[in-house]
């Protein structure tokens, strides 16, 4: 398994140094089927767009192939490494997150039962401290304990569509797709 804090930590530095936020560090799957997914975010967008998703990627590559030189291996055995914008449809994963979308809808996945509910779903209020408030449609008014929250998410609504800046699809024309035997061969 792989340490997601420590990666954080060697990841970040490389996303600021670009000029990007990081939004999520996760690692998914198992055996040689794993993906170290990172999401980052020009802060001035709120998106990455191809180019800056390959130089963001390019240089945590290097950032890990450096420390490996070095013995320090943060992720053992063969993963892909995944970097993308967090779209739409987010991650909340930041207590900035929680306040910049208050007044969209979420979800959110708890770690353990707060009054009585461990999945919620309703309109962000927002955060006040370590605190994240939610309008839960069954449950009314919900306060969670941040540290509760295994998961959150913006919901996609006609409002949220409204409030999001139009995508950047540069460079998506540049992609080349390659059949998956060929890259085999």
């Amino acid at each position: 398994m792989a340490d997601i804090a420590r990666l954080t930590e060697v990841i970040g530095p490389e996303a600021e140094a670009l000029g990007f936020e990081l939004v999520r560090v996760k690692m998914t799957g198992s055996s040689d089927e794993r993906t170290l997914q990172v999401m980052a975010e020009d802060s001035a967008t709120g998106q990455l767009v191809v180019e800056q998703c390959a130089q963001l990627s390019r240089r945590i590559s290097e950032k890990l192939d450096a420390l490996e030189e070095e013995g320090i291996v943060l992720v053992e055995g063969a993963y892909n490494l995944e970097v993308s914008s967090p779209g739409i449809d987010r991650p909340l994963t930041r207590a900035k997150d929680f306040a910049d979308w208050a007044g969209h809808d979420a979800k959110l996945s708890l770690s353990e039962k707060v009054h009585g509910h461990r999945k919620l779903s309703g309109k962000l209020i927002g955060i006040e401290g370590e605190t994240v408030t939610i309008e839960d449609k069954s449950a009314g008014r919900v306060d969670v304990p941040r540290k509760h929250i295994h998961s959150a998410q913006l919901i996609l609504t006609d409002k949220l569509i409204a409030a999001t800046q139009p995508l950047d699809l540069s460079g998506v024309e540049d992609i080349e797709e390659t059949d998956e035997e060929e890259v085999q061969d």
